[in-house]
C-alpha cells in the first residue's frame, strides 16, 4: 500500500529529495543530509546484512568486547568489499545540470563554498593535491563532475557480477554507512552511539563507545592508532586534520554547516562534540614522542639513540631503527626497542657520538621529569636541556608536535536552531522483521522512517514517480555502451542477461545497476529501455505496462516484451519530463 499520499510531489523540492533517495550521489546527500542516516535504516532492513550473523566468523560475536566485535566487523568488511571510486562505475553529470536541479530552493554560492566538486578545495593540502587531477577528472572540461552515487548495500555486494571484480565494493560514503548497519546489526552497538561525519571529500563515522572509534573506509582507527604516526593513521589523520565537517548524522537526526535548522539531538550532539575532541587529543609522552617522529620523517635526523650491545657504548642514527620497524614485529617505542636492536646489523651502529644530533635517551629523560606539564613548559625544559638542537629547531618541531597530538575538529557550531524530529526507536534486540514493520508502521509520521524506505526501494509501499524520475534522469552508465543501436538490438542484449533482480521481493534495481551488473529482473529491464530510448530521442512517448509476471514496454509503433517475478500491477507513461503512473 502507498504510504505517501500525503507528499506533495508537485513540489520541486519534495521530487528531487524522493527522487535522490534512489541514486544517493554525494551531491545530493550533500543537499539533502536527511537521507544519510535512512541509508543506514535501508542497511539495516536489508536481508543480506543479517545472513552476516549467520557467518561462522561472527559466532559467538555477542559475547565478545567492543573492540573485538569492532575488529570482527572490519576484517570480514577488508575480506568482502574494496574501495571503488571509478569515474565509469555510475558515469558522469555537469555543474549546470546539478544547479538547475537545486538552485530554486538551494544558495548555490554556499554550494560552491562547501563542495569539492564545485570549487572548494579546503585548505592547502587540498590545493596541493589538485583535486580534479586526484580524481581523474583532469581529463574532462571544468564543468563535467561525477555523480558518485552511494551504494546500497544490495549494490555493493552485487560488484562481484562486475567485470574486473571479485568482491562486492563501494565508495567511502557507501561503507561509512555499510560499517554503521553492521555495528548495530552484527556488532550489536546501539544506533545512538554511531554517528557519521560528512566532509567535503570524505566520509566516516564515529562509534562513542568506551575511548571511541572511527570506521575509515575499510579500517577502523582506536585512539592509539590516530597517533601511531603509521602511514595508515596518516590518511586516517587527513579529513579531520584538513577539512570542515559538513555534516554530522544521527539516529535522532543530523546538523549541516550551513544550515541554520538541525535536527540532530542537542544533548547528542554536544555528547558527540567532547568524545571527538577527546579522542583527537592526547599527552605528550615518550612514547607519543617516538609515533611524531615516525610521522613527521624529517626530524628523525635530529636524533640518534645511545645503547651498549655487548656491554660496549654504541650510537645508531634515528632513521636507521625505524628503517628495521618495516621488517620486524619490534618497534622503537621503549617497550620493544632492546628486542629491535638485536635484529640490526652491527655495522649499523657508530662506536662515537653522530655529529649534530641530540640523543634520544636524553629527550626521553626531559619528557620524564615534565611529565603531566604543558606543551609549553615541556618546549621551554627542552631548549633548556638542549646542548645540540638550535631554539628555532625546537620551537619548529613543537609547532608540528602540537597539530599531532591535538587535532581541533572544524565541527558545525552549535548555534543553531534545533528542531525535535519525531525519534526513531529500534533495538539491537530487535528481529529484522520488527525493524521493517516498524518503519512501515511509522513512515507516516517520520519523514526519516519515510525516507527509509524509500531508500530501500521497498515499491509496494511507495509512490513510484520519484523512482521513475530518478531512473530515467540520472542513470547514463548505459549510454556509452549502447551509443548507436537499435531498439531492437538493445532489446535483444537486455534478454541475454539473466532474469533475476540484485533485489529481494517487491524491490527494484535502477538501470545503472542492471548494466553495471549485467542481470535484472524483467521490470528493471523495461526501465533501462526506457533510459535508453528517452537518451536517444527526449521527445519519445514510452508506455511500461506490468500484469504480474508480463511486462510489456511500448515506443514509437514498437512492443518489447520482459518476464518479472515481482508482482506488481502497474502502468507507467513516460512523457518528456512527465512521469505517469497508475
Amino acid at each position: 500500500m502507498d504510504q505517501v499520499s500525503n507528499i506533495d510531489f508537485s513540489l520541486k523540492k519534495n521530487m528531487e529529495k524522493f527522487s535522490s533517495a534512489f541514486t544517493l550521489s554525494d551531491m545530493e546527500i550533500f543537499i539533502f543530509p536527511e537521507l544519510y542516516y535512512p541509508l543506514v535504516l535501508a542497511n539495516i532492513m536489508s536481508p543480506i546484512m543479517w545472513k552476516w550473523r549467520e557467518d561462522p566468523w561472527f559466532r559467538d560475536i555477542e559475547k565478545k568486547g567492543f573492540t573485538a566485535r569492532a575488529n570482527r566487523i572490519k576484517q570480514f568488511i577488508i575480506q568482502n568489499y574494496v574501495f571503488n571510486l571509478d569515474l565509469s562505475t555510475w558515469g558522469i553529470t555537469t555543474k549546470g545540470t546539478e544547479i538547475g536541479r537545486f538552485s530554486d530552493f538551494f544558495d548555490i554560492e554556499m554550494l560552491r563554498q562547501s563542495n569539492a566538486l564545485f570549487g572548494y578545495e579546503g585548505d592547502k593540502y587540498y590545493f596541493d593535491i589538485d583535486i580534479r587531477k586526484h580524481f581523474g577528472l583532469d581529463k574532462y572540461d571544468s564543468d563535467i563532475i561525477p555523480y558518485w552515487k552511494t551504494e546500497t548495500l544490495e549494490a555493493m555486494t552485487a560488484f562481484r557480477y562486475k567485470e574486473n571484480f571479485t568482491t562486492g565494493a563501494g565508495e567511502c560514503v557507501s561503507l561509512s554507512a555499510l560499517y554503521a548497519a553492521a555495528m548495530f546489526v552484527v556488532g550489536r552497538i546501539p544506533l545512538d552511539k554511531i554517528f557519521l561525519i560528512a566532509t567535503p571529500l570524505h566520509s566516516q563515522n564515529f562509534i562513542n563507545e568506551k575511548e571511541g572509534l572511527l570506521t575509515n573506509n575499510r579500517r577502523i582507527v582506536t585512539k592509539n592508532m590516530w597517533f601511531n604516526g603509521t602511514a595508515l593513521s596518516e590518511k586516517a589523520r587527513r579529513a579531520l586534520e584538513n577539512e570542515k565537517v559538513t555534516i554530522v548524522s544521527h539516529i535522532s537526526g543530523y546538523i549541516h554547516t550551513l544550515f541554520k535548522d538541525a535536527t540532530i539531538s542537542i544533548d547528542a550532539y554536544r555528547q558527540f562534540s567532547e568524545k571527538l575532541s577527546d579522542f583527537l587529543v592526547t599527552d605528550l609522552t615518550t612514547h607519543i614522542f617516538i609515533n611524531f617522529l615516525r610521522f613527521k620523517s624529517k626530524y628523525k635526523t635530529l636524533f640518534q639513540f645511545r645503547c651498549e650491545p655487548s656491554g660496549k657504548q654504541r650510537f645508531i642514527a634515528l632513521e636507521k631503527m625505524f628503517e628495521y620497524e618495516h621488517s620486524s614485529k619490534f618497534t622503537v617505542s621503549a617497550d620493544t626497542r632492546c628486542s629491535l636492536l638485536q635484529e640490526i646489523d652491527g655495522e649499523e651502529f657508530h662506536v662515537s657520538p653522530i655529529p649534530g644530533r641530540a640523543n634520544l635517551n636524553d629527550v626521553e629523560a626531559v619528557l620524564e621529569v615534565t611529565s603531566g606539564q604543558s606543551l609549553d613548559e615541556i618546549r621551554i625544559a627542552f631548549i633548556k636541556a638542549s646542548q645540540i638542537l638550535t631554539e628555532e629547531q625546537i620551537n619548529e618541531m613543537f609547532r608540528d608536535l602540537q597539530e599531532f597530538i591535538c587535532t581541533i575538529p572544524q565541527l558545525p557550531d552549535q548555534e543553531k536552531v534545533f528542531i525535535k524530529n519525531n525519534p526513531i526507536n529500534i533495538s539491537t534486540e530487535d528481529s529484522r522483521e520488527k525493524i521493517v514493520d516498524y518503519l512501515n508502521l511509522n513512515s507516516a509520521s517520520s519523514e526519516p522512517a519515510l525516507l527509509a524506505v524509500y531508500v530501500y526501494r521497498q515499491m509496494d509501499r511507495i509512490d513510484w514517480r520519484p523512482f521513475v524520475k530518478a531512473a530515467i534522469e540520472r542513470n547514463p552508465v548505459c549510454f556509452s555502451d549502447l551509443d548507436g543501436k537499435s531498439p531492437e538490438e538493445v532489446f535483444s542484449v537486455l534478454k541475454s542477461f539473466p532474469d533475476e533482480s540484485v533485489y529481494d521481493g517487491n524491490r527494484l534495481a535502477l538501470p545503472d545497476e542492471v548494466w553495471n551488473f549485467h542481470r535484472g529482473d524483467g521490470v528493471e529491464k523495461a526501465l533501462l529501455m526506457a533510459d535508453f530510448i528517452i537518451h536517444s530521442n527526449s521527445s519519445a512517448l514510452v508506455s511500461i505496462v506490468i500484469e504480474g509476471e508480463k511486462v510489456l514496454l511500448s515506443s514509437d509503433g514498437l512492443e518489447f516484451r520482459f518476464v518479472s517475478s515481482k508482482n506488481f500491477m502497474k502502468t507507467v507513461i513516460i512523457d518528456g519530463n512527465d512521469y505517469l503512473i497508475s
